[in-house]
């Protein structure tokens, strides 16, 4: 095998490499059924036994019941920024959204497309070094649903605890903190997450979507759109992304064996303490934007004292074997994404980097 990088991008992102390995080995020859995942129909029974084996590892690694249907759909956060409100929202209805950084402002700009949406918090002003204080949200008690982004994988902001919508339904965008830590699904009326990042590779999405939600979406818009239709189906209305959900199974299988979402998140916060830990101690080099209480686990964003120097660290990290910290374009700088299937060594190894760098550098 060929020298593995470590792998810090932001999305599609690393995927566990036993999940890959296992991937490997079965790509010609699924089960001994003679031919790939990719090949078999999803109406067959090697197919739909991966399909629900996803269903149920999802299910048992949250420890939820019927309450939520498990949805497996094409497509990625854009696509749901859209069906999301073509399902929940009414045409004499309004959503509210929190906007902390980029990805709420894209989903609040699409639902706007759909029918009455506003931000129901703070004005940022387009800087997003914290997430709103819980007497800052302004939900509407008669808003059909309020819609948050759990992780702000641009800006590195990210939520602790979840605001109270006090009985209006809470929406999710997990995009890319999804399975990082185990959270009470009850709280939600519906979570979507695209899978490219702690999930599995691009190209699906997964939702959560409460019976109670589920059962009051419209049904006045296009079949494959309707989430009432896949859940009916069991997201086998349409031939669906294959082997896009063999590999979201075979990375949940993974996370069992890691421990499940209590080891998981230990691992998760060990990682981002090494990280964070190693930027506090050269604050008079790197400054990490974030207040301090919103810092994201998943996504590390730090300047350093000029674009040059960021521009230098980047390219001595990926001869390093380091790749994928450029920060978004939008705000530059520097951003380690330390999503599940990096380890403890690759952020050690970043730690110690970032250590070196500010002695040689600063």
């Amino acid at each position: 095998m060929q020298h593995r990088v470590i792998n810090f991008n932001a999305g599609p992102a690393a995927l566990p490499l036993p999940v890959l390995e296992r991937a490997r080995d079965e790509l010609l020859d699924y089960a001994g059924t003679g031919m790939s995942i990719m090949e078999h129909s999803h109406r067959g029974k090697a197919y739909e036994a991966v399909h629900f084996d996803a269903i149920a590892r999802v299910r048992a690694l949250l420890g939820f019941g019927e309450s939520h249907k498990v949805l497996l759909l094409h497509g990625g956060a854009h696509h749901a920024f859209a069906t999301i409100p073509m399902n929940l929202l009414g045409p004499a209805q309004r959503a509210d959204y929190v906007v902390s950084g980029h990805w709420g402002k894209v989903a609040l700009e699409e639902a706007k497309t759909v029918g009455a949406a506003r931000a129901a918090g703070p004005d940022f002003g387009g800087v997003y070094t914290r997430l709103p204080r819980p007497d800052e949200h302004t939900f509407d008690a008669g808003a059909a649903y309020a819609h948050i982004t759990s992780n702000n994988t641009i800006e590195g902001t990210q939520y602790d605890a979840w605001p109270d919508t006090a009985g209006v339904p809470l929406v999710a965008d997990m995009s890319s903190d999804f399975l990082w830590r185990r959270f009470d699904i009850a709280r939600f009326g519906l979570v979507y997450a695209c899978a490219q990042k702690n999930l599995g590779p691009s190209g699906m999405t997964m939702v959560l979507v409460r019976d109670d939600v589920l059962a009051a979406c419209r049904t006045d818009i296009p079949k494959i759109f309707r989430f009432g239709v896949h859940a009916t189906h069991d997201s086998l209305y349409n031939t669906p992304p294959t082997f896009a959900i063999y590999l979201v199974r075979e990375t949940l299988r993974w996370i069992a064996s890691l421990g499940g979402l209590d080891a998981v998140e230990a691992r998760n916060r060990a990682k981002a303490a090494a990280v964070y830990g190693a930027l506090d101690a050269a604050a008079g080099f790197y400054r990490c934007p974030v207040e301090v209480g919103a810092r994201s686990t998943m996504n590390v964003v730090f300047r350093l004292p000029d674009e040059a120097l960021e521009g230098r660290f980047v390219a001595e990290a990926e001869k390093a074997g380091m790749v994928g910290l450029k920060g978004h374009r939008s705000v530059g700088g520097v951003r380690a994404s330390m999503y599940n299937a990096v380890s403890p060594d690759d952020a050690a190894a970043l730690a110690a980097f970032i250590r070196e760098f500010a002695r040689t550098n600063g």
